[in-house]
């Protein structure tokens, strides 16, 4: 990607592709060490992990729960089709890649209303001959496009896996994030799963780097929540071992090292009976 928004000499820029205001995809995407940022981006990315050093390790810790979660529900579960909103840009074990790893004729919808996010998705994110893979170009807060679009790829009466991570945190009201969740879970059926990542107040260096990440202009803010307030999500819900935990947490895999430490990211995974 070129600096000025487009994806080779000669080609037109993104549409809609602001370079110059930070965006939450993209400093993710610079957190995790990837390539689709600019200057702003990592100003601000620099400014918060500075200020909170561990804003880091959990970004990253965020993205081996996706990796674990995936595993956990392709295996014993047998879930074959996964919504992921908020995708955010591709990186490496993107949804599809794990659970297609796992079972190759699995069928993902990744959901994403950014410009660079939807060129760099349709570009890399590709499908197994036996599996699926789309993306929508679609907003959180309308929950009814989501579904509607999203059952032109996925069989929407067999269960489904929710995938939202690091994105409910964006929807700063509670009734309407806890809306949105409800209502999205309303409309998969029995056997579906709720994987859920959120920013967690009860880690204590939260407050302090989404103070920093609200303030320095970025148009998208973000409200950290407690682990209650975290676990509200799954109301309803039948969460799965070890319930709402730190994201290195959650169902580890084996090592020789120590158990690891708390994370500003909190997450879970739960089953619709």
């Amino acid at each position: 990607m070129n600096a000025d928004g487009t994806d080779r000499p000669g080609t037109a820029p993104i549409r809609g592709l602001d370079t110059g205001r930070p965006h939450s995809a993209r400093v993710w995407n610079y957190w995790l060490g990837g390539k689709d940022h600019y200057r702003a981006d990592r100003l601000l990315g620099d400014k918060v992990a500075k200020l909170v050093p561990g804003i880091v390790d959990s970004a990253r810790a965020d993205r081996a729960f996706l990796n674990r979660s995936v595993r956990y529900l392709g295996g014993k579960p047998g879930i074959r089709q996964y919504l992921d909103i908020g995708t955010g840009l591709p990186t490496m074990d993107n949804t599809h890649e794990v659970a297609q790893r796992v079972a190759p004729e699995s069928r993902i919808v990744y959901v994403d209303n950014d410009p660079m996010v939807l060129a760099h998705a349709r570009a890399l994110l590709r499908s197994t001959p036996e599996g699926a893979t789309d993306y929508l170009d679609a907003d959180l807060r309308d929950p009814e496009k989501i579904l509607e679009m999203a059952a032109k790829t996925l069989d929407l009466s067999r269960p489904v896996a929710l995938m939202l991570l690091a994105v409910t945190h964006l929807i700063t009201d509670d009734e309407e994030a806890y809306g949105i969740v409800r209502r999205l879970m309303e409309a998969l059926p029995s056997g579906s799963h709720l994987v859920l990542a959120h920013a967690c107040t009860d880690a204590e260096p939260t407050r302090t780097a989404v103070s920093a990440y609200n303030d320095s202009g970025i148009p998208t803010k973000i409200k950290a929540r407690d682990q209650s307030g975290i676990a509200r999500f799954f109301d309803g819900l039948e969460l799965v071992e070890p319930g709402v935990v730190s994201c290195p947490k959650w169902r580890p895999d084996p090592s020789i090292w120590a158990v690891p430490g708390d994370v500003m990211t909190f997450c879970g995974v739960a089953r619709k009976l």
